[in-house]
């Protein structure tokens, strides 16, 4: 099969594959190369992240082990310690960022996301459920966690439906749900003993901690299902972004699409939060970094903001960026006293987070 790459025109930023059966893809070349930039930072983040802690390994060492050389200590350290904490935290990420690339597009608003609507909140509900009344182990509290977010994310859809799911009256749903079910956490730690509470705080903070394979394997599944699903979808999710009636003009099954990305969504942030915890921010920020990067540079004189569709995949490669530089930082950056990663990241989440209001304020959008 032959390919050939023909250039954009006008901008230069974008080319189109065409293969010889008549099949065409159209490249954004900024877009490619940020996503490999952020590939490559993740998984040179991911190798700094295996070689941090009691017994260091420098990053040679630390890719010896992976492809089979190093002696069985250092492979043991690698292969069965570290490497399925790593990996949980680049698909935790790639879910949080996918799902709020995807929440944020549906509701038209760079605040939206499962922070915000409410999804994480109820996954916390599932999992307190699970420890005060249960006293459930860690595979227990992670299917609690699963149908919290699950059954949050159906009370939500059923609320907000009226004619289809509109992206204004989907963010008051979600907000409101999100109060209530922070209620519901506060009065779960009200009911619990010491121990639980302790244990619930823990869980509640987020944390990559003691991740080992028995949660890899679960979360790979879901993401091998639902990431796939959304990026195919990235195209409607673009068109959506114009308006429901051009949208329908231009083909699209707006109400099923929207249901479908929304439901893989709250799958993606549902069986994260049980592999880690409600990790915050992570899901708001990655997406809006993920689409800065890609704007064009705007003309001088012309007026009117650039419009970025979607950036799916480069969401998901931010996502997991920021989760394991985050979780390298809170161990090697404070000393003795190693921060649950869910720490570090609320506290960068909340500056991003009043940035961005300032900004959209004084772009008179909130």
């Amino acid at each position: 099969m032959r390919t050939t790459v023909k250039p954009g025109q006008g901008t230069g930023q974008a080319g189109v594959l065409r293969t010889r059966g008549g099949l065409s893809l159209r490249l954004d070349r900024r877009g490619v190369v940020v996503g490999l930039v952020l590939l490559a930072l993740a998984l040179a983040a991911g190798v700094a992240l295996i070689g941090s802690g009691d017994y260091p390994l420098t990053p040679g060492e630390v890719i010896a082990a992976l492809t089979g050389g190093g002696d069985a200590g250092q492979t043991f350290i690698v292969q069965d310690l570290r490497l399925p904490r790593v990996l949980v935290g680049l698909l935790v990420g790639a879910a949080f960022g996918t799902a709020g690339a995807v929440f944020q597009t549906v509701s038209r608003n760079p605040l939206g996301s499962p922070d915000v609507l409410g999804f994480a909140q109820g996954s916390s509900v599932g999992a307190l459920v699970a420890i005060v009344y249960f006293q459930a182990g860690t595979v227990a509290v992670a299917a609690g966690a699963v149908v919290g977010g699950l059954a949050t994310g159906l009370a939500i859809f059923l609320l907000a439906w009226q004619r289809g799911i509109h992206g204004y009256r989907f963010v008051l749903v979600g907000i409101g749900a999100s109060a209530m079910l922070y209620a519901m956490v506060l009065y779960l730690m009200t009911k619990a003993n010491i121990v639980e509470a302790t244990r619930a705080t823990t869980w509640m903070t987020g944390s990559l901690n003691g991740r080992d394979w028995d949660q890899v394997w679960p979360l790979a599944a879901v993401c091998a299902v639902c990431l796939p699903l959304v990026l195919l979808n990235g195209r409607a999710l673009r068109m959506l972004e114009m308006g429901d009636d051009a949208a329908y003009a231009l083909g699209v099954r707006v109400d099923r699409v929207r249901v479908l990305v929304l439901l893989a969504a709250v799958v993606l942030v549902a069986a994260a939060t049980a592999a880690a915890g409600p990790i915050s921010f992570v899901a708001l920020t990655a997406p809006q970094l993920a689409r800065r990067l890609t704007l064009p540079r705007r003309r001088k004189g012309a007026g009117g903001a650039p419009v970025a569709g979607p950036k799916l995949l480069l969401s998901a490669l931010m996502g997991a960026l920021l989760l394991v530089a985050a979780d390298w930082a809170s161990q090697r950056l404070f000393g003795a006293d190693q921060l649950p990663v869910g720490v570090l990241t609320g506290v960068l989440g909340g500056g991003y987070l009043l940035w961005l209001l300032a900004t959209e304020r004084k772009a008179g959008r909130v």
